[in-house]
């Protein structure tokens, strides 16, 4: 089977963290590497995280590179007081990793993206969890890798339903609206996984008790990481009974684009004005057939879970059963794989 090579780019918070062990554990997808952005946390936090998460699951092979650490025209950054509420202050729900002992790569995030795009082509998924700036800065600097580019899976945006920082915006769309306007009129060939699909893919204490029936170190942790984010849901959102596990969702869907059913539109986002953040598609391409982004609407939520924690499960097993020289059968990235060794 020809593994999807894939890049993360995230805030690494707690469902980022989760969206790691996923994707690690997955045994069709071949993790090139992971760029860092603000948004839960800052931009160097992120990265750290993402660090200390690959050494909890034996995957130090994996290149981690700092990304942009504000907003487009912006040069600070301090997360909100709802992002430290849901993922604490230091992103993992104060949970406390050994540190990994690695640093980030010294190329650039940016550059480590359009390298890996201009290098792989169609061949390459990015998967973009965060706010967009990275990917704005890589269409800016060199538009002509929109095109080249194989597929951008996005969790962001709100479509049919409503946001979740305010009635028309989610978080990641809102936490820089000019980038996210860069990236749909990117023309990139791009899977939108909103609020729309990923408000419906729950975890509950059912799963967190698996994930400690493990028996494992890497599955103590993450099952800690995924109460302290049930009980921010417990407090926010009640009705829910259990929390959303967004970016882990982008990973499925972009590992295998059958779990959603999606609509094709000319997306865009509103920078300005009462509804900044909204994601809306381009009413000057309404008569203009296809569109270059599938948005999300549905998804087969069962499916997608039982799946989800059956890669998580490899992922959690793995550092404890194999060691440090890890199997395919635990998801590990085939001979010759990972960041700037492969491209």
């Amino acid at each position: 089977m020809e593994k999807k090579k894939m890049i993360l780019d995230l805030d690494t918070g707690i469902d980022d963290a989760l969206a790691i062990a996923y994707a690690a554990g997955r045994t069709d997808i071949e993790l090139l590497g992971i760029t860092s952005v603000f948004g839960n946390v800052t931009a160097d936090r992120a990265a750290e995280n993402s660090l200390d998460i690959l050494a909890l699951l034996g995957r130090e092979d994996v290149p981690v590179y700092q990304g942009e650490g504000a907003p487009l025209g912006e040069e600070t950054y301090a997360p909100a007081a709802i992002s430290r509420q849901i993922h604490g202050e230091n992103g993992v729900g104060e949970i406390r990793l050994a540190p990994s002992g690695r640093k980030t790569e010294t190329e650039s995030g940016v550059d480590f993206l359009i390298r890996s795009i201009m290098t792989l082509g169609k061949e390459l998924t990015i998967v973009a969890t965060g706010p967009l700036t990275n990917l704005a800065a890589v269409f800016r600097r060199c538009p002509q890798a929109a095109g080249q580019l194989g597929k951008l899976v996005i969790m962001g945006g709100a479509v049919t339903v409503p946001g979740n920082v305010c009635p028309w915006a989610e978080a990641n769309i809102l936490g820089d609206p000019a980038a996210a306007k860069t990236v749909f009129e990117s023309g990139a060939d791009i899977v939108l996984v909103g609020l729309d699909v990923t408000m419906r893919t729950l975890l509950t204490r059912k799963e967190t008790a698996q994930m400690r029936a493990w028996g494992t170190e890497t599955g103590e942790k993450l099952a800690d990481m995924t109460e302290f984010y049930l009980k921010a849901y417990e407090r926010l959102a009640p009705w829910m009974g259990g929390c959303a596990i967004h970016d882990p969702l982008a990973v499925g869907i972009a590992a295998d684009p059958s779990l959603a059913e999606t609509f094709s539109t000319y997306l865009t986002a509103e920078t300005e004005g009462p509804l900044r953040g909204r994601t809306i598609g381009r009413q000057e391409l309404l008569r203009t057939p296809g569109g270059n982004t599938a948005v999300c609407l549905n998804v087969d939520a069962e499916r997608y879970l039982k799946g989800f924690m059956e890669a998580v499960g490899r992922s959690a097993k793995a550092p404890e059963m194999n060691g440090p020289e890890r199997g395919a059968d635990a998801g590990a990235p085939a001979e010759g794989s990972a960041g700037k060794d492969n491209l």
